[in-house]
């Protein structure tokens, strides 16, 4: 299998692995690729960890394509962009898709729900090109173990109110009323329709305190944890 890097944190990334949806269909007579093309990092965040901001400096760092929660709840009920999305994967990546999804709907965990149904297509779709970081909505739920990295960002409940505070201008009290809705509704969403409780430390393959490393090198650990990953995965093929 051929390998090529990608930036400071040499990221192998497999062969044939530039980004799908971008455009990259794979040539005709070529052999199907094995999917996923690379590893995608899945972050879970409790409100106020800086979940967003330190995607967004892990995606800078990797060269990676940072997909929200709002944009994947958007992606998951708009049919015209999974539709676009789905038509610009590799060979075999839509029989892969309908795989894992069936594969979901046989265990007991995943929700019927039509819309969770959908958001596993995109999240799959997304996840079969790899080399992208998916914030929220159970990504690391719906992805395959293999090629995920499923991150977790926890911090102290007096930081994360402090931080939710300044970064929406509201009182100490307001910031944390925040703080608790937001953490229920992000519980009660994985408990409705993934049966499983954000706070089980084994889902996950790094837990990191952000108020103890902050922003920068928390990115740069998840990025780090990201080369180990593709790295075993290639020392397995």
């Amino acid at each position: 299998m051929t390998e090529r890097y990608s930036d400071e944190f040499n990221i192998p990334v497999l062969a044939g692995g530039a980004s799908p949806l971008h455009g990259y269909r794979g040539d005709d007579d070529a052999p199907t690729p094995e999917l996923p093309l690379g590893v995608t990092i899945a972050i879970s965040r409790e409100a106020g960890a800086r979940g967003a901001t330190i995607a967004k400096r892990a995606g800078e760092k990797l060269g990676w394509e940072v997909y929200s929660q709002d944009m994947l709840k958007y992606g998951a009920q708009s049919a015209p962009l999974r539709q676009d999305v789905l038509e610009k994967l590799p060979p075999g990546a839509i029989g892969w898709i309908d795989e894992q999804v069936q594969r979901l709907l046989e265990q007991p965990n995943l929700s019927h729900n039509p819309n969770i149904v959908d958001l596993a297509r995109l999240v799959l779709a997304l996840g079969a090109q790899g080399n992208v970081i998916l914030l929220g909505r159970g990504a690391g739920f719906l992805l395959p173990r293999r090629s995920t990295l499923h991150v977790r960002l926890v911090a102290p409940l007096h930081d994360r109110i402090a931080y939710m505070s300044q970064w929406l201008r509201l009182t100490e009290e307001e910031a944390a009323d925040q703080v608790r809705k937001r953490d229920h509704r992000r519980t009660d969403f994985l408990a409705t329709h993934f049966h499983r409780k954000p706070n089980d430390v084994h889902f996950y393959d790094m837990i990191l305190n952000t108020s103890m490393f902050g922003e920068d090198r928390s990115a740069d650990l998840i990025a780090a944890a990201a080369k180990a990953k593709m790295s075993a995965i290639v020392g397995m093929e």
